[in-house]
C-alpha cells in the first residue's frame, strides 16, 4: 500500500529583481510504502531537505504533487511529524513540558502528561522528565525531539539529518534507537542523511539524488537481514555501490563551488571513513 506519493515535483527559486532562476530538482517521482523506512541520500545541495520540507508541507513545490494517503499535501499536517537536525526545544521548559506542550492542544493535562512519559520511556529518557535542555547532551536532545514528534502519533515521521550535528559513538547509539522505534511503532519514516553508512544501516530503500538541478539517479532495496554489521561482505558492497554512482555527483558540486581552484586530487578528501557524503563541501 502506497502511504506518500509524490509525483512529477519540481522546484524553482525566481529572483525577480534580477529575472534570473534556478531549478533545484525536477520531475520527482516516488512511492513510499506504508511502514517503509526510506532514506534520501546525496551530495550537499541537491535538494533532499528541500523535498523533504515539500513533503511536510512546510515547502510548496513549483510544479507536480504530493500526496499522502489519498489526500494532497497543501500544507502541515498532524498526519507528519518533522524531527530537524537541531532539536529546538523551548529552554525554559523542562524535557516533560517540551513533549507536552502540542498534546495539551489536544487533550487535558493528565492524559497529556501520560502520553509523554509513555514517549519519553520509548527513547529512554524517564529519568529526565524534570531536566532543563541546557543540562542535556545532544544525543539526549534529539531523543527528547523525537518523543515529541512521536507523542503527537503522526502516520509518517520526516527526519531531516537528525544527527549530522552530532559525534559518532552518540550517533551509533542513536541509529539503535530509531531502529527501535520504527520496529515498536510501525511508522513510516523518511529519512535525509549525506552518510552512506547510515542509510545502509537504517534504510529499507534509498533513493540516490544527484546535483542540481538535481533529480532522483537510482534507487537501492537494501535487503540485508536485521541488525545489520557494517563489517558484513554485503554491506561492504552496497556501501561500494553507491559510493562509485556517487562520486561523480560530488565532483560536480566541488567544481561548481571551487571553479578554478578545482582540482580532482583532491577528491580523496570527499570521502572519510564512514562514508559521508561531501562532508568537506
Amino acid at each position: 500500500m502506497d502511504h506518500v506519493i509524490v509525483k512529477d515535483v519540481e522546484k524553482t527559486y525566481f529572483n525577480k529583481e534580477e529575472n534570473t532562476s534556478f531549478t533545484v530538482f525536477n520531475n520527482i517521482n516516488l512511492k513510499i510504502k506504508k511502514g517503509e523506512f526510506l532514506s534520501l541520500l546525496g551530495p550537499s545541495g541537491c535538494g533532499k531537505s528541500t523535498l523533504l520540507n515539500i513533503i511536510a508541507g512546510l515547502d510548496k513545490s513549483t510544479k507536480g504533487m504530493v500526496q499522502v494517503g489519498s489526500k494532497p499535501v497543501n500544507g502541515p499536517g498532524p498526519d507528519r511529524g518533522v524531527v530537524f537536525q537541531e532539536a529546538a526545544l523551548m529552554p525554559w521548559l523542562t524535557v516533560l513540558e517540551n513533549v507536552m506542550f502540542g498534546l495539551k492542544k489536544k487533550m487535558n493535562k493528565e492524559q497529556a502528561e501520560k502520553k509523554a512519559l509513555e514517549y519519553l520511556k520509548l527513547v529512554h529518557l524517564s529519568k529526565f522528565v524534570k531536566s532543563y535542555p541546557h543540562e542535556l547532551s545532544g544525543g539526549m536532545k534529539q531523543r527528547v525531539s523525537i518523543a515529541r514528534a512521536l507523542a503527537m502519533d503522526p502516520e509518517i515521521l520526516l527526519m531531516d539529518e537528525p544527527f549530522g550535528a552530532l559525534d559518532e559513538q552518540t550517533r551509533s547509539m542513536l541509529h539503535k534507537e530509531v531502529q527501535y522505534i520504527w520496529e515498536q511503532t510501525g511508522k513510516t519514516i523518511i529519512f535525509v542523511t549525506h552518510n552512506i553508512r547510515e542509510s545502509v544501516l537504517l534504510s529499507d530503500r534509498i533513493i540516490l539524488m544527484g546535483t542540481r538541478p538535481g533529480g532522483i539517479i537510482s534507487e537501492f532495496p537494501v535487503n540485508i537481514p536485521r541488525p545489520r554489521k557494517p563489517s558484513s561482505p554485503e554491506f561492504i558492497k552496497l556501501e561500494e555501490d553507491i559510493m562509485n554512482l556517487l562520486a561523480g555527483e560530488i565532483e560536480k558540486v566541488m567544481k561548481e563551488e571551487m571553479g578554478d581552484d578545482y582540482n580532482s586530487k583532491k577528491a580523496s578528501l570527499l570521502y572519510s571513513s564512514n562514508r559521508n557524503m561531501g562532508e568537506h563541501i
